[in-house]
């Protein structure tokens, strides 16, 4: 049996970095993978969709050269190519995974983990296949895997194929000709975005009231409108009640409905990946089937952490990230501590959408005294000379009590590398007068958060 420091239970980005930063702290670290380095981010979520979401884009782009003085004739986009082109994409970035864990002598296990109690020394045992293996620290990185709800038909449907995941659905050989995707959050609008941009048919069914989750309000209104002028359709406060054999049932305001197509995609969103990774040989505390953690991603067991989508906390890669370094921290006696109050989220999405913090509901439901600027994106030379047409805009959340910015939110190409910057401001809480000396390169669209600053 050999004896880690720690073992990190989980290959994706939360245990993949906790692996790497322990071992650069001087500590033995084994990683123990069942299924792929890299876990869904690379293989079956961030990466590839955004891969195909790329592709979309030129091809849009070149069926709409016009407005550039651009003019091409039979445009065609080849699915198999763009999933081939994905499937490269995503192999590199393995391959420079896996090159990581060598570099810093990480001992992987590709099997499937079971955490099978303490031994007599009261370190912790895992199960990795057939091995058993021992650490003074464990680091639980299990990720997460998508909710299937309770709805007749879902899961026969699952396994004849006429429903798939994200997982399937980046395997797909040959485009559908109509696809209805349940579930109108950040997973299925990405990629109902995909599959209506290249030719298909798209019906959302989301029983919330607005899709994109906590979004914006406004945003998520524009955001619609956009993909209803591309022939997108959204049904929503609809509730699906049953999947047929080439169908589904929704139900909504107006009565019951049968919607034919060719697939289905179900979004409905994820839980954390915790089954069968025997959390109560130590007895882990989990709520709602997440591992409970503190802001240092203790669990409730000293020396045991929970990092990523398994804690439940926040489901982005770049918050696992973050938690695997503040856990690993820890270990080390280094003084660090989780927030979440100044993590972006983005919609990749064309146009994309990106938010960090408060918009103006989330802050008033806190009592806050806040100030609301809103700002078009035409105001950017650069973004009026590359978007012709656009109407993409940016909202700044003030709080007037404590004077500084507590949320930003925008609509528009090239929000998701500008809301960076936008997060720096809400975790630096510098005041305005201090934001309004910051210069910003011109032209470019990042100014339109300027000129919101100004306005304030």
């Amino acid at each position: 049996m050999e004896k880690f420091d720690v073992i990190v239970i989980g290959g994706g980005p939360g245990g993949y970095l906790s692996a790497e930063r322990a071992a650069q702290g001087g500590l033995k670290a084994a990683l123990i993978e069942k299924k792929w380095m890299g876990g869904t981010c690379l293989n079956e979520g961030c990466v590839p969709t955004k891969s195909l979401l790329y592709c979309a884009k030129q091809y849009s782009a070149a069926r709409h050269g016009a407005d550039y003085g651009i003019t091409a004739e039979n445009v065609i986009i080849d699915h198999a190519k763009v999933t081939a082109r994905k499937d490269r994409v995503v192999k590199t970035l393995v391959t420079g995974v896996k090159a990581a864990m060598k570099a810093n002598n990480i001992h992987v296990y590709m099997a499937e983990a079971r955490i099978e109690g303490r031994a007599a020394d009261r370190t912790f045992l895992v199960r990795a296949g057939e091995e058993l293996l021992s650490a003074d620290r464990l680091v639980i990185a299990t990720g997460s895997v998508a909710v299937v709800p309770p709805v007749p038909g879902l899961r026969e449907g699952l396994e004849s194929g006429f429903v798939v995941t994200n997982r399937e659905a980046l395997e797909l050989k040959e485009l559908p000709e109509s696809l209805v995707c349940i579930g109108g959050g950040v997973i299925g609008l990405e990629m109902a975005c995909y599959f209506a941009t290249v030719g298909v048919k798209v019906t959302i069914i989301e029983m919330m009231p607005k899709i994109a989750g906590s979004t914006d309000a406004e945003i998520c209104s524009s955001l619609m409108k956009t993909y209803q002028k591309e022939g997108m359709v959204f049904k929503l406060s609809a509730k699906l009640l049953e999947v047929g054999a080439d169908s589904v049932l929704y139900e909504d305001a107006e009565g019951k409905h049968v919607l034919p197509c060719r697939k289905v995609l179900l979004s409905a969103g994820r839980k954390a990946n915790v089954a069968g990774l025997n959390l109560e040989a130590l007895n882990i505390q989990t709520e709602r089937g997440a591992v409970v953690t503190d802001s240092h991603m203790c669990t409730n067991v000293q020396g045991v952490y929970a990092v990523g989508d398994c804690n439940g906390r926040l489901m982005l890669a770049h918050t696992a990230y973050r938690e695997a370094e503040v856990a690993v921290n820890h270990m080390l006696g280094v003084r660090d501590e989780m927030c979440y109050e100044a993590i972006p989220s983005v919609i990749y999405t064309n146009p994309e959408v990106a938010s960090v913090g408060e918009t103006r509901e989330t802050a008033e439901k806190k009592g806050m005294n806040v100030k609301v600027v809103k700002t078009s994106m035409r105001t950017s030379g650069r973004y009026l000379a590359e978007n012709p047409g656009g109407s993409g805009f940016c909202k700044l959340v003030y709080d007037l009590d404590r004077q500084c910015l507590v949320g930003v939110q925008m609509i528009g190409n090239y929000s998701s590398e500008i809301i960076y910057g936008a997060a720096l401001m809400l975790e630096t809480q510098l005041p305005l007068s201090q934001l309004k000396k910051l210069v910003f390169p011109h032209p470019s669209v990042c100014e339109v958060i300027r000129e919101g600053l100004f306005e304030i």
